[in-house]
């Protein structure tokens, strides 16, 4: 299968694009840097030069591909209507990446959640989320509308060292970061929040599974295990040489520091399932835990 992936240098995109190399399939990569082109010709991707505004090329690669996989930007509009459009009648499959902070509160880490949600679970979204949901729910709707296979990834906190170029992940280096910083292992507020986790490996494997077999218009979670993060907080302080100690992070300083991304990827809960994923593709996450890799890889 020939596929299409946006945000082939990044973290989830380069880790796809390399499992779907390794289960045999061709991978066309959009890439906005010219210099990361032959690091990408260099893990067997076709490098595709552009951006998520090149609407006609955008149309050009979904076209003669076989399938899209879109990672770049969960809440870039117009390039979701461009796929849907360029696809409308194919069958084709359009992987559109979103994320569980979809079903984040605002607890500024104060609060620990009883909410566990599962893809059927009904739920209204923070105000800074509102459009990224209208965005997944789009998605959705064109599995059942457009004559598209469409399929919304939700990622819960990702961790692991990526598959393709070498990148990282959102959450936890921010965490860590601010761990070094401080001389403790960093939570917002008082830490009891708690996220869903799932490695990078187990979630490019989830990928390549909903590729080949996942229904139209279907959601899935992805985790597998979940921690407060004030647990998190600390085994970055042992892993760091800290010793256990942790330092509270008030919601406020942190929201200064990050904005709003603070509110919903550090501060809030997020605690979610992947019911579909393990019932309907068959998926088994089998990679160590968000703990045991800290410990091992963390220096």
């Amino acid at each position: 299968m020939k596929v299409f992936v946006t945000g082939a240098t990044g973290y989830i995109g380069g880790s796809v694009a390399k499992m779907l190399l390794d289960s045999g399939h061709i991978v066309y990569g959009l890439v906005r840097n010219p210099d990361k082109i032959d690091a990408l010709k260099e893990l067997g991707i076709e490098p595709v030069l552009g951006t998520l505004e090149d609407t006609d090329m955008l149309t050009q690669y979904a076209q003669i591909s076989d399938a899209v996989v879109h990672t770049a930007d969960s809440d870039h509009r117009m390039a979701v209507e461009t796929f849907i459009a360029a696809l409308r009648g194919s069958g084709k499959p359009f992987l559109h990446t979103s994320g569980s902070s979809v079903v984040g509160d605002d607890a500024r880490g104060d609060i620990v959640s009883q909410q566990i949600y599962d893809e059927e679970t009904p739920f209204t979204p923070m105000d800074i989320r509102e459009d990224r949901v209208a965005i997944n729910n789009r998605v959705r709707r064109a599995g059942i509308d457009d004559g598209v296979r469409s399929v919304v990834m939700v990622p819960s906190m990702i961790y692991g060292d990526a598959l393709g170029l070498p990148t990282d992940s959102d959450q936890l280096p921010q965490i860590i970061r601010k761990s070094r910083e401080m001389g403790a292992g960093v939570h917002v507020g008082t830490g009891v929040n708690r996220w869903s986790n799932v490695h990078i490996r187990d979630l490019a494997k989830l990928y390549v599974l909903a590729l080949e077999k996942a229904p139209s218009a279907s959601y899935f979670f992805a985790e597998n295990g979940e921690e407060s993060y004030g647990d998190i907080a600390r085994s970055v302080s042992w892993a760091l040489g800290f010793e256990g100690r942790t330092h509270s992070w008030p919601a406020e300083d942190a929201i200064a520091e990050l904005g709003d991304w603070a509110r919903f990827a550090i501060a809030s809960n997020s605690r979610v399932r992947a019911v579909h994923a393990r019932n309907l593709l068959g998926w088994q996450p089998v990679e160590e835990s968000l703990p045991d890799w800290i410990r091992t890889h963390l220096k």
